[in-house]
């Protein structure tokens, strides 16, 4: 069973500006409610027990919005308002389950994952990357059976615009398995349309070995400088570890830019 989910939420969120130059794009609301809480509920309710947020210096706000006990207290001793109390109880239960390490340099998602190597104690555990919203159906449950069923490393995936693969990990697949889950031959980052092996995208969630820190721990820079997670992916599956692409129920929002966040929010109203 997959116990431990690490998050990376040390990126600057340049997409979102000038709303990110004050405030962490994670906290903002999506129809009320952070960002990050619809990831945090996901992995709750797909039986994840420890969440690690990866986080810089400068996000240390995150970590203050679950740390700031003194501030709901003194409010709740006030008013005694059972709303003002429901969500600081909700902060508890969160936080309880959170550990917080530091990528104050970004150099890449490789390297956040990194950061958390002493932390994780199984073979197996999931990413999550909170741009990636995927509402109606939870995807990591649906991940975690296809783990248990083929004892394999899994990442969530969809078909996209053949003009758009320069934005994803594009993988080819070796095997279809049936409809919804691919043996994958090969994976790249952000590939020209010209170089794409398919339109094939990986979406921010992933069944991960604990064996991909030797291989980030020895992998070079790739585009745009930094350490890209689909890099050691593939080292891996040339040693022919097993990664299955699967094609989730549910439904992708990108949360990450201006005209995705704004859609995020109308789309998760009409739930």
């Amino acid at each position: 069973m997959i116990k431990q989910a690490i998050i990376p939420l040390a990126g600057l969120g340049t997409r979102l500006l000038p709303l990110t130059s004050v405030f962490a794009k994670e906290l903002l609301p999506i129809n009320g409610k952070p960002g990050i809480e619809y990831i945090l509920d996901e992995c709750i309710e797909a039986g994840v027990k420890e969440i690690i947020f990866i986080i810089s210096k400068k996000k240390k706000m995150i970590k203050k919005y679950f740390y700031n006990d003194k501030f709901y207290k003194r409010i709740i001793k006030q008013k005694k308002d059972p709303r003002i109390i429901k969500e600081y109880r909700k902060l508890l239960k969160y936080k309880k389950m959170i550990k917080f390490v530091y990528q104050n340099k970004p150099l890449g998602t490789g390297d956040a994952v990194l950061k958390t190597k002493k932390y994780i104690k199984d073979k197996f555990f999931l990413m999550l990357l909170p741009d990636d919203l995927i509402v109606k159906k939870n995807c990591t449950k649906s991940m975690i059976k296809i783990h248990k069923r083929y004892s394999s490393s899994v990442m969530a995936s969809m078909n996209v615009d053949k003009k758009t693969v320069s934005r994803w990990g594009i993988y080819k697949i070796n095997k279809i398995i049936n409809k919804n889950n691919f043996l994958i031959k090969d994976v790249i980052e952000k590939p020209s349309v010209k170089n794409a092996p398919s339109n094939k995208a990986v979406i921010g969630r992933y069944i991960l070995p604990q064996s991909i820190f030797s291989k980030l721990k020895k992998q070079k820079a790739g585009k745009g400088g930094e350490i890209h997670i689909t890099d050691a992916i593939q080292s891996l599956i040339k040693e022919n570890n097993k990664f299955i692409a699967h094609n989730f129920p549910g439904k992708y929002l990108d949360c990450g830019s201006m005209n995705g966040y704004i859609k995020s929010t109308i789309e998760i109203s009409k739930l």
